[in-house]
């Protein structure tokens, strides 16, 4: 580990049962989409495609509402048997990741973190996210649920204030 400035507080026994261990200390990302700056999410994950480990992208487990929209009908990806459908920032239009819509056996049962929401990396732009009581950075040992995350509701409101600009 480097010398980063990390705050790591301890896990609920829910939290502790939903994150595989080797998760909890990876940073947790702002993710802007590189065509408009738009925030596409307040919970991003640095990744691997399990079918493909030499493709690095961003995970969430549930980008904000309103961020990213569902796009042309789903399809099986080249690597797997997943079921995919593309998603797109809400602001520009453009294709930013996809949607796991119907994970395949061997992805399910591969050493994963349970995101089905994935954004290619040329795609977005990350930012390590800080926790607002320490200021250093936020991991995701350390990061509320999706429902508790002020964040994810705090971004849903910029949006829509951007939006109506």
């Amino acid at each position: 580990m480097t010398d980063l400035n990390v705050s790591v507080s301890r896990l609920s026994p829910h939290q502790e049962c939903a994150l595989h261990p080797s998760f909890k200390w990876k940073p947790v990302y702002n993710l802007e989409c590189v065509f408009c700056q738009s925030t596409l999410c307040v919970r991003g994950m640095k990744a691997i495609l399990l079918a493909d480990t030499r493709v690095e992208l961003y995970s969430t487990d549930l980008p904000p509402s309103g961020a990213t929209v569902l796009v042309e009908e789903d399809y099986e990806t080249r690597h797997c048997e997943c079921r995919i459908k593309d998603i797109a920032c809400a602001l520009c239009g453009n294709i930013v990741g996809y949607h796991v819509m119907l994970p395949c056996h061997p992805c399910l049962k591969s050493c994963n973190n349970g995101h089905f929401w994935m954004f290619h990396s040329a795609c977005v732009q990350p930012h390590e996210r800080l926790d607002h009581n320490s200021n250093s950075i936020l991991l995701w040992g350390s990061l509320p649920t999706s429902t508790q995350d002020d964040q994810m509701h705090s971004s849903d409101n910029l949006q829509w204030t951007e939006c109506c600009r």
